[in-house]
């Protein structure tokens, strides 16, 4: 799998003059979407990237390495005691949707006053607390900040991205969670509720920070439009290992595998231009013979469009899914080369 790490500070360049004046954060789970935390982590941080965001500890703690110790890294599943003291060594600001988490956090931090960023469940039950729950949970983070064991430094949510009616109701109640919690004595630095879909679009989501990931690879929302500066960053390329008259043999080595449900409906790129997949299997794909195929032909399963191929999100409408799907099956055991 190919990687333009160009494409991806080209994309990240057009998502930050959108959302400007609000921070942007680059989101690297799922070891950066397939496309390498380490090497995408280290070229954004060097492009000025100041925040990331990785879903586990781990994956922070490879942001941390990666980014350097003035980035500030910030992840989000709930983890036990000894997972965050490995957090609070690699100095990762840790997200809160529990009552019992933050007890937990604040035992293990013991006067460190590590910063934390509280999470309101504003509809999507995502994880967060429940709004009726709010005014008790915000109290005792100000106890606990007032003792030296946390620093609130973030109010976040997630949001549905299904219609603007539901995103506007989780708006106000994000809004309301906000009042509450600075009436509580709190005095968060950064208020973060929208990810790429909803503060692309609408500027009233984006408040001080975005956590942009699919976009920041060039990975448009399902059934949604082309973005316009954006493109994808990952091509998957694989080579023809055998030709007979009505089909040529792809094979692509490991791989989680390309849905099997896709053969009939997607299109690879070769050197003659786009052709239909006719079969898919764990290892090999069938695809549309074209004049002149040989043995180590390139062909380009999903990628950027260059040779007709189509791109991850395009796969995804296919067979009903998304596109980080289609891209995070790709084995860590394929190759990734940097360009």
């Amino acid at each position: 799998m190919v990687i333009d790490l160009g494409r991806i500070l080209a994309d990240i360049d057009v998502l930050r003059e959108r959302i400007a004046p609000a921070d942007y954060m680059l989101v690297v789970k799922n070891d950066a979407y397939g496309h390498g935390v380490d090497r995408v982590v280290a070229a954004a941080a060097a492009h000025g990237v100041r925040w990331f965001g990785a879903f586990d500890v781990p994956m922070g703690v490879r942001a941390r390495a990666a980014a350097g110790p003035d980035a500030r890294v910030f992840s989000w599943v709930t983890v036990t005691p000894p997972e965050i003291a490995v957090a609070l060594d690699a100095g990762i600001e840790l997200g809160v949707g529990d009552s019992s988490y933050l007890e937990d956090i604040a035992a293990v931090s013991a006067g460190r006053a590590t910063p934390v960023h509280i999470k309101i469940d504003t509809g999507l039950h995502r994880n967060g607390v429940r709004p009726e729950d709010w005014p008790a949970f915000v109290a005792r983070a100000a106890e606990l900040e007032a003792s030296g064991d946390i620093r609130v430094v973030g109010i976040w949510s997630h949001i549905a991205e299904t219609s603007d009616e539901d995103d506007d109701r989780s708006r106000a109640a994000f809004l309301e969670a906000i009042r509450v919690a600075e009436e509580s004595g709190l005095r968060p630095q950064v208020r973060h509720l929208a990810a790429s879909a909803a503060a692309f679009a609408r500027p009233e989501f984006r408040f001080d920070l975005v956590r942009f990931g699919a976009f920041s690879y060039g990975i448009r929302s399902t059934g949604g439009p082309e973005l316009d500066g954006i493109a994808p960053a990952a091509t998957l390329i694989a080579t023809v290992s055998a030709v007979a008259g009505s089909a040529v043999e792809v094979s692509y080595g490991y791989l989680d595998g390309l849905p099997s449900t896709l053969a009939g409906r997607m299109s690879v790129g070769t050197p003659a231009g786009p052709r239909l997949v006719r079969e898919i299997g764990p290892a090999s794909m069938l695809i549309d013979p074209w004049p002149g195929a040989a043995i180590g032909d390139e062909v380009y399963l999903f990628g950027p469009g260059t040779r007709g191929e189509s791109s991850v999100t395009t796969l995804a409408e296919a067979i009903g899914t998304v596109g980080e799907e289609i891209i995070v099956r790709v084995s860590p055991l394929v190759p990734r080369i940097y360009i």
